[in-house]
């Protein structure tokens, strides 16, 4: 029995329709491996300095990751190695991934060891309000191995794919968030909160170790090469440096946001976090799917010139994220409570930290639309050549939001009669810690206007025309309005007897008031005839799809 598990983890997968559903089946694990994690977090923990200590830890590795470690990623080294292997050089390939390894390790080890030694200074400038920065500095110490071993992994994650193994890198985040669970589970209770960093550092060596049977035997086995070929690295490089840098102005979005809320209430670090999670779920369902099925195809048609067709292939997966996401958001804020409190609601996680969770949540979904929509146009200039562009919107947007989030903190904190009405509005009526909030909206408003401008300047550039986008907005809006409508009514006169103290009260209610602004949003949308709506009909009554395998990848565009 466990030779046919192993045997079946390693089989090549060569089908297209086969590869496809194991992929989403272990996308959809690990989701619910994450949302468990979270769960056992708010359990634990709830929304206190304990969280707000292990999420504060995860911003200095998180950013070294995209600045050294990105520049590796399976996204940009398979059509440099794959292509040396058609050409019948493999050794090339082996070369080219050996020597990647070893300057990163080189270049990894330098910074990560200086970090080491300055990182509570650092800590102490960035999350002075953190009162215990001694642990602090130790989880952080901690957490520098996994950029590291998340490295390898993607290193590895090159040869897997190219042997058509998907089960083992479909496995490899969901082993990842196992480990992070196991953290939690056995060796919290006996280190403490460095046990928590220590069950991530095992969730990344899983992450990679699955992968290492296979590659130990393969002609693409990696090891150390210090004859670097600078020829090759550099135009590996000149490809990955503008995707690494667009990741880390992500990432230091995310320092900033994360520091703000050091700086309020304890708990708000985690708070942020929490709804930060949750709402990468749709985004990651809706936004990253469409924007990574998209890209082969958009590469092919400009490189042939097809520009009609390029144009067409631009707004078909902008129309659909709209189609889904605008509907989404409505759900979202009406059943924003619901949502938290069947994900984290348990232990110490009360209902003062559902309230506030929730309230961020609705503030950060208001974007939803625009964070998915952003994948695909930037992904449209990449394969158009055109990568300055959204680089440049990257940085100004990033600013923008560390901006907004600093000015809209400034302003509800003057102003006590409007922070009274905003938080009378998000219901949170006498919550301590409601100023979080200024940082989700700003956040959310500076997104929707990187997008805006960088959708009209994918129109410019490309000579697409936009008002295809005009009708699906519309018809999306109205959707929203009654699917929303239909659950706040269903919410509220039909299921509001129910039992809200237990979970299985809170979730049927929950379920039944999506379920009917489910309805209400797929009546609306056929009262409308959407166009969408049809295509998803008809390619659902296929017999056959043909669709590019492309592994899910973790990243910002």
């Amino acid at each position: 029995m466990v030779r046919q598990m192993i045997n079946m983890v390693y089989k090549e997968v060569r089908g297209l329709h086969q590869a496809a559903y194991i992929l989403a089946l272990f996308a959809l694990a690990s989701q619910l491996l994450a949302l468990l994690r979270d769960r056992l977090l708010a359990h634990q923990f709830g929304a206190g300095a304990e969280l707000d200590i292990y999420y504060a830890a995860f911003r200095i590795p998180d950013l070294l990751f995209v600045l050294i470690i990105s520049v590796s990623s399976v996204y940009v080294l398979i059509p440099f190695v794959s292509g040396a292997v058609s050409n019948g050089n493999g050794s090339d390939a082996r070369r080219l991934l050996s020597q990647v390894f070893s300057l990163l390790f080189l270049v990894y080890t330098v910074v990560a060891v200086t970090v080491f030694i300055f990182v509570p200074s650092l800590l102490s400038v960035l999350f002075p309000n953190v009162h215990d920065q001694e642990t602090l500095v130790v989880l952080t110490r901690i957490l520098l191995l996994q950029p590291f071993l998340l490295g390898i992994s993607g290193l590895y994650g090159v040869i897997t794919q190219l042997s058509h193994r998907f089960v083992i890198y479909a496995l490899s985040p969901l082993l990842y968030n196992a480990g992070i669970i196991i953290g939690i589970l056995f060796f919290y209770p006996v280190l403490g909160l460095a046990g928590l960093g220590w069950g991530v550092v095992l969730g990344a060596i899983l992450h990679f170790l699955v992968q290492w049977p296979l590659v130990r035997q393969s002609d693409l086995r990696i090891g150390f090469d210090w004859h670097f070929d600078w020829a090759k690295l550099r135009s590996v490089f000149a490809v990955s440096i503008p995707r690494s840098l667009a990741l880390s102005m992500q990432q230091l979005v995310l320092l900033a946001l994360v520091a703000l809320a050091g700086t309020m209430a304890t708990g708000s670090i985690a708070i942020f976090q929490f709804a930060y999670n949750l709402q990468s779920v749709p985004l990651a369902i809706i936004g990253v799917s469409y924007s990574v099925a998209a890209f082969p195809l958009l590469a092919e048609l400009y490189s042939k010139a097809n520009h009609e067709k390029f144009a067409i292939h631009v707004l078909t997966p902008l129309r659909h994220i709209i189609f889904w996401s605008m509907p989404t958001i409505a759900l979202i804020v009406v059943l924003r409570a619901q949502l938290v409190r069947v994900v984290l609601g348990s232990g110490e996680f009360d209902w003062t930290d559902t309230r506030l969770t929730a309230a961020v949540l609705a503030l950060l979904s208001l974007s939803l639309v625009a964070q998915a929509m952003y994948l695909v146009v930037v992904r449209a200039f990449y394969a158009g050549g055109r990568t300055r562009i959204p680089f440049y919107g990257t940085v100004i947007g990033s600013v923008l939001a560390i901006a907004f989030a600093y000015g809209f903190l400034l302003l509800y904190g003057a102003h006590e009669e409007a922070r009274t009405a905003i938080a009378s509005f998000m219901r949170l009526d006498g919550v301590f810690g409601s100023e979080v909030l200024a940082i989700a909206f700003g956040y959310s408003l500076a997104t929707i206007l990187q997008t805006i401008v960088l959708t009209w300047l994918m129109g410019k550039v490309f000579s697409i025309s936009l008002s295809a986008l005009i009708r699906p907005l519309v018809v999306a809006f109205y959707a929203a309005v009654v699917g929303g409508l239909a659950a706040y009514i269903t919410l509220n006169f039909i299921v509001v007897g129910i039992d809200q103290e237990r979970f299985l009260g809170v979730f049927i209610q929950g379920v039944l008031a999506g379920i009917a602004g489910l309805v209400g949003t797929v009546i609306t949308y056929a009262y409308f005839e959407s166009r969408e709506l049809h295509e998803i009909y008809t390619s659902l009554h296929r017999k056959f799809v043909k669709t590019e395998i492309v592994a899910p990848q973790e990243e910002v565009f």
